[in-house]
């Protein structure tokens, strides 16, 4: 059974709101510290990932709809 990219999408997407909650909880006086960057890195590409993902989704869908 396949994975749909809209399904993994909404999932990266999840765990780069996960990953910016847990980096604000971090952030006790100062932002500056190595776990809140690393934190924010991770939800960065986390949210690069599910927003790819959900492109390639709607490309697949308007493709199929062309055909």
């Amino acid at each position: 059974m396949k994975i749909s990219p809209k399904t993994m999408g909404i999932v990266y997407c999840l765990l780069g709101i996960l990953f910016t909650y847990v980096a604000i909880q971090s952030a006790d006086g100062t932002i500056w510290n190595f776990l809140t960057i690393l934190l924010a890195f991770f939800a960065t590409l986390d949210f690069g990932v599910g927003i790819r993902m959900l492109i390639i989704h709607f490309k697949l869908k308007n493709q199929n709809k062309k055909k």
